[in-house]
């Protein structure tokens, strides 16, 4: 009998201390929680160490929606930013293509303030365009870095506005992938090559005319979302800084940037479809250059006695084997300077100097 109560009084004992420590250690440990008494949470402290929160928001209310309209429809949408303010106005730089054609341009900030947008000025070959609009409308002014300093593997991230106004502020974030990419471009007036930094961050359609920014917050880069072919996944590019901002001053004048011409019409050595359509004939050995279809009456080509059937193949030690290689290396050079060309006529390498002249 006083085997069953000690059994008793010890298994009571035992309980209330059992009770007892899940008391205390829920008083004392509340890293342990309850969930409506059914599961016990683990509450976790995250701390992150590679956040480029604070270079984002260095940057971020400086970017804006960009929508374009013709007679009263919207035609397309970019993004734009803010890179200087000055007076009564906030000056705004993104890609000429997002604003070509429009007749009516709208700015959207970051919090969702609508204003007019005044085209300032824009150049097709540099694929950079300049908006004002109200300085009561800008929250920010990016700071503008430079992209010369970056390296291959730097961090990177773009704000842009893909799609449109619903997914307007989002951020992407990448490596520089490459720099000094030379990427061919289409347009109305023929192919022509862009010096770019080529990116991992993800663009779509939406994100041109945006900032691609470093990690201290900096704007290195203007995106172009055309110059990404349809079957080319995982690479952005983006205009280098210091490339756009040559250009600024001009364009916030309403100026048109104006590049040399040597005066003749042309067509690639390679193409000989165009070739025989210009009733042209080349010697076989020449496989690249251009191929001079005419020149043109009182220029630099005509000056310099080239001839329709020469094929040039040099400037100034650049070897040209495309129309827009041509190009990207003549408008590299400024009104008057000298350049010198190498062409064949015939079999024969020939060598002329050029004075360069402003086009018409």
């Amino acid at each position: 009998m006083k085997k069953n109560f000690s059994y008793i009084i010890t298994s009571i004992i035992s309980i209330f201390v059992g009770i007892m420590g899940t008391i205390m250690v829920f008083h004392y440990f509340p890293i342990y929680q309850t969930d409506s008494g059914n599961e016990i949470k683990k509450a976790v402290s995250i701390t992150e160490e590679n956040t480029i929160k604070s270079a984002v928001n260095k940057v971020y209310d400086s970017v804006v929606l960009i929508t374009s309209y013709k007679n009263g429809k919207a035609i397309g949408t970019g993004t734009g930013f803010v890179y200087k303010k000055k007076d009564d106005k906030g000056y705004i730089m993104s890609n000429h293509h997002v604003i070509d054609g429009a007749s009516q341009i709208k700015v959207t900030n970051i919090e969702g303030k609508e204003v007019n947008a005044t085209l300032l000025g824009s150049d097709e070959y540099a694929d950079i365009a300049v908006l004002s609009i109200s300085k009561d409308a800008i929250l920010s002014v990016a700071e503008i870095g430079d992209s010369t300093k970056l390296e291959i593997g730097d961090t990177i991230f773009t704000v842009g506005s893909p799609l449109g106004k619903s997914y307007m502020g989002t951020v992407t974030k990448g490596i520089l992938s490459g720099k000094d990419r030379m990427v061919e471009v289409s347009s109305n007036t023929g192919g022509y090559v862009m010096q770019v930094l080529q990116t991992d961050a993800a663009m779509n359609p939406g994100n041109s005319g945006g900032p691609l920014v470093n990690i201290n917050g900096e704007v290195i880069g203007v995106n172009s979302i055309k110059l990404v072919e349809d079957e080319i996944e995982g690479m952005g590019f983006a205009i280098p800084i210091e490339l756009a901002m040559s250009s600024v001053e001009k364009l916030e004048k309403g100026e048109k940037i104006v590049r040399p011409l040597i005066g003749i019409e042309m067509v690639e050595a390679s193409n000989t479809y165009a070739l025989y359509y210009n009733q042209l004939s080349i010697d076989k050995s020449i496989t690249s250059g251009v191929v001079v279809v005419g020149v043109q009456n009182d220029t630099p080509a005509s000056k310099a006695s080239l001839q329709r059937g020469d094929v040039l193949v040099e400037i100034d030690g650049t070897k040209i084997d495309s129309l827009a290689k041509f190009r990207f290396t003549l408008y590299k050079y400024s009104i008057g300077d000298k350049v010198k060309i190498k062409y064949y006529r015939g079999k024969d390498l020939k060598e002329v100097t050029v004075t360069l002249d402003k086009q018409a």
